[in-house]
This record gives C-alpha cells, structure tokens and sequence, in this order.
C-alpha cells in the first residue's frame, strides 16, 4: 500500500449502497460476525461477479486465518488483499470487502495504524469505518485526530462516527463539529451528535463566534451551524444568509 496525499471528496462512497452505512456494532462474542457485516457480506456476494466473488472468498479466508503481526514485520497476505480490493472488485465494491477484510482480520491497533499510515485515503476510509468494532477503547483516536487534521472531506466524515462520539474528549469533538462546518461535511455524518451537544454551552458560544465571524467577512453561515446551535439549546442567531452544506465531489479505490 503506498500513500497518496489526500484531497477532498465527497463523504459517501460511490458502492453501490452497500456501505452507506458504517460499522456500528461489536460482535457479541469473540468470532461472532455482526448482523450488519453479514447482510454487507450477503449483498457483496449478490453484487460481484463470480470472478471477484472467488477472490473476496479466498481473501477473507487468508484474513482469518492470520495471526496479528508486530507493526514493524513484514506485511501480512490479507494486507495486500485489502489494498487490491479495487483492482480486484471494482472500485464501486473497494469500502464494503474492506470492511469484510478487516473484520475477518481482527488486527490490533498497532497493525490499523500501519495500514492507515501506509494507505491510500480510501484505505484509511475503510480503517477509520471499522474502528468502532476493531478498538474497544481509544488507542486508535490518534487515527481520528489525523483524519481530521486534512481536508479530504470523505475523512473527515468517516472521523466523525461512532468511534469519535465514543472516544473524543468534549475539546476534541467540539473542533470536530466545526471541522465539518469548515470543509462543508453534513453533521448529518456525526455520531451521536443530538446526544453530545445537548446543553453544550461551549459548542453554542463556539458556533455563535464562527456565526458572527462569517457574517463580519460578508459571507453565508452554513445551514447546518444553525441546526447544530439549535441542539445546543441556545436561541437562534439573529437571521442572516445562509448557505447548503456541500462538499467537493471525488472517488478514489
């Protein structure tokens, strides 16, 4: 896996639907398999060819059937794999077999840094989607904290999930929030965040100053700030023009 610098895209992935939504849920038991990682499994099954089929079954048995190697070894078969996914499945399936690949693999925080540092940005999508089942605790925020330091808004929205709501500390998480407004992510994208910015007194005053900032430079306040504020329970700012939260568009496998 080589690294290429990010760029801004869209949050969603273009595939086909099946991975609109992220990871969200742990296995019950260790090895168990997710009720939403087998429907994923189930519609990728129907989905791909028979080609790109045989070679995600081969795959996903190469990834569990490894054991977690020390982040400074050599890369392990199914790591390759994850990096073809693709070449190999087309570029509308690449998030989806990701998400399958790494959670037949169960590697460890250390081994999901590797990959994430040596990753293309669709890669570290894929590792940032599945950390609220990989990690149990916050060893993997400085993966968040990175993706939230660039501007390729597709990571930034995968920064932003259950994993974020879980583990961000409330300084964190507030500059989060703000992250999205900046670079036009919905906050439609963030986890939790009717729960977390209930009462937020900080997040309000936040929001008002970056509010009052725009309006100062002549500028739109974002739609979604408005709603943000709103479920911060401060009153609404005075009326001022508003514009759509949008995104820059691009794909990359």
């Amino acid at each position: 896996m080589t690294h290429h610098p990010t760029h801004s895209a869209h949050p969603h992935g273009n595939d086909a639907g099946l991975t609109t939504t992220p990871v969200r849920g742990r296995a019950e038991s260790p090895g168990a398999v997710p009720p939403a990682i087998a429907t994923l499994h189930a519609r990728l099954d129907a989905a791909l060819s028979g080609d790109a089929r045989a070679w995600l079954d081969q795959a996903l048995a190469e990834a569990a059937g490894h054991q977690d190697e020390a982040p400074e070894g050599p890369l392990s078969l199914w790591e390759v794999r994850f990096a073809e996914a693709g070449r190999r499945c087309g570029p509308e399936y690449a998030d989806a077999v990701r998400l399958l690949l790494l959670q037949a693999a169960g590697p460890g925080p250390a081994t999901l840094s590797r990959i994430y540092a040596q990753g293309t940005a669709a890669e570290r999508r894929a590792v940032l989607h599945a950390l609220p089942h990989l990690v149990t605790g916050p060893a993997a925020l400085p993966l968040v904290e990175d993706a939230l330091r660039t501007n390729d808004t597709r990571l930034v929205a995968a920064a932003v999930g259950p994993y974020a709501a879980e583990h961000l500390d409330a300084h964190n998480w507030r500059h989060a929030v703000l992250k999205c407004l900046f670079t036009g992510v919905s906050v439609d994208t963030v986890a939790g965040l009717a729960e977390r910015a209930r009462a937020d007194t900080e997040l309000a005053r936040m929001l008002a100053d970056y509010a009052n900032e725009r309006t100062a430079a002549g500028r739109p306040v974002p739609e979604d700030l408005h709603r943000v504020l709103c479920l911060t329970g401060r009153p609404a700012l005075s009326t001022t023009p508003s514009a759509p939260s949008t995104a820059p568009t691009g794909e990359e496998s």
